[in-house]
């Protein structure tokens, strides 16, 4: 499919449903493929919830004011909170391990959202949302790398106001990430080492931009103060799902990974996609 007809093929006018509401402030959303559920985090609420056959459940409490989440390649959780300012794995037996805490000696800020590449290396952001300002540590607010074995943690950009959301293309070569702050997403290309370079605005049209995923012809999607927002390889703007609420992440999912599920502050919608998001990991 080309991205002339990847782009007519997406219907925004489809209405989003909603799956289920009265929470705090919902972020993070996950689909575990191997379930067949979505987790995603109330981080208020200090716990991250479980949607699965139609209902919601605590999946874990306290969750230190979870934040963003995936998995890594071998299906462990892969969660940045708030309230520890830290980036944690939990192995199948609940075993919580500590990937990243600290830069230089100092704590980091407010780690907020994460996504592995297929070497197994762990990049997120951290702004300063869950930290007050005489609490923070570093004068800086920064994208970080953990590589594969789970030990090192490089500073790959420090230069944004609010990093926030990040995804990779479907081939690995580029990662997006967006600044809330600026309203804009920035691209770089990813070296094998994981290293970042050749910095560019790949849209400056996403006020509030937040969480973001890339579906299978690269297609961006963002969680911005109008809805999720739809931005083509070369970043022109398809479209937007509007919300009734303002969204804060999205995350493809469901059996053939057509289904989008959005959470918007008090609530978690979905919206069939009639483009298929990349498959997590596992």
């Amino acid at each position: 499919m080309t991205t002339a007809s990847a782009a007519l093929a997406l219907d925004f006018t489809v209405p989003v449903e909603k799956l289920a509401g009265d929470f705090q402030f919902t972020e993070g959303p996950l689909w575990v493929a191997a379930k067949n559920e979505l987790l995603f985090s109330d981080i208020p609420a200090d716990r991250i919830v479980r949607f699965k056959d139609g209902t919601c459940e605590t999946f874990r409490t306290p969750s230190r004011n979870a934040n963003g989440l995936t998995l890594d390649k071998q299906g462990r959780l892969i969660a940045c909170e708030h309230g520890s300012r830290r980036v944690t794995r939990t192995a199948a037996d609940g075993t919580i391990t500590v990937l990243a805490e600290r830069y230089e000696g100092k704590r980091l800020n407010s780690p907020n959202d994460v996504v592995v590449k297929s070497d197994g290396a762990t990049f997120f952001t951290d702004p300063p949302f869950g930290v007050r300002r005489e609490d923070r540590e570093l004068d800086f607010q920064g994208v970080y790398r953990i590589a594969p074995d789970g030990k090192t943690l490089t500073l790959v950009a420090r230069d944004f106001l609010k990093p926030n959301g990040l995804a990779f293309t479907p081939d690995e070569k580029i990662l997006y990430i967006n600044d809330t702050d600026r309203g804009h997403i920035r691209a770089f290309d990813v070296a094998g080492d994981g290293t970042l370079s050749n910095s560019r605005i790949f849209t400056a049209n996403a006020p509030g931009a937040d969480g973001m995923k890339v579906d299978t012809e690269g297609n961006v999607y963002c969680a911005c103060r109008t809805g999720v927002m739809v931005f083509d390889r070369t970043g022109k703007d398809l479209g937007t799902f509007a919300m009734p609420e303002q969204p804060t992440n999205c995350a493809f999912g469901g059996a053939d990974w057509k289904t989008l599920f959005i959470t918007a502050r008090p609530s978690l919608y979905r919206v069939r996609i009639t483009v298929a998001g990349v498959k997590m990991l596992r």
